[in-house]
């Protein structure tokens, strides 16, 4: 009986893996593609979310030039009509004037109305510094202290935001400090 005698592995030689090793290199192999499916998925969907905000800010920018030319276009009969007040003044009748601008001045506040835009009537409420400025101070003892007695000019508001305060002239009670003397 010959016996024939296993060459012993060369170091060179490939190594033989256990099967179960074999298993694992391919599972290794399955979790990298699934690893790069994940990536270009998520790659893919950042890309998706980038254009959602461009589409999106692209939107409101239109829809802002858009109620800005709505608004414009609604005040160009208030210009319209301001131009024919004026045109009407040049022939001397004042009371046509005056009934122009009156029209004017109540489709400019009618407009700003329909915008959410107020304006009211000050005269003898409380003075509010938040959506007044006062510029001066008088006195009327028929008015209470720090009432309004005179709006100089018209302040604005939408809702509880204050576009432009009124510039006001503030009731002042308190007494004088003046001397007897007048001084």
């Amino acid at each position: 009986m010959t016996t024939e005698t296993q060459p012993a592995p060369s170091p060179m030689s490939e190594p033989r893996l256990p099967p179960d090793a074999n298993a694992s290199s391919v599972h290794a192999e399955t979790l990298l593609q699934d690893l790069a499916a994940q990536k270009d998925s998520h790659l893919r969907l950042a890309a998706d979310f980038e254009n959602y905000k461009r589409r999106s800010r692209l939107e409101l920018e239109s829809r802002a030039a858009a109620q800005k030319e709505a608004f414009i276009a609604e005040l160009l009969p208030v210009i319209d009509s301001l131009e024919r007040a004026l045109g009407s003044g040049a022939s001397g009748d004042s009371a046509q004037f005056h009934q122009g601008v009156e029209i004017t001045l109540k489709q400019l506040r009618q407009l700003l109305l329909q915008h959410g835009v107020e304006s009211g009537e000050l005269v003898g409420l409380p003075f509010d510094p938040h959506r007044h400025e006062a510029l001066s101070q008088g006195h009327d003892p028929a008015l209470p202290d720090h009432a309004i007695l005179q709006v100089l000019r018209r302040g604005y508001w939408r809702g509880e935001k204050v576009i432009r305060p009124a510039n006001v002239v503030v009731n002042d009670l308190t007494p004088s400090r003046r001397t007897p003397d007048g001084r």
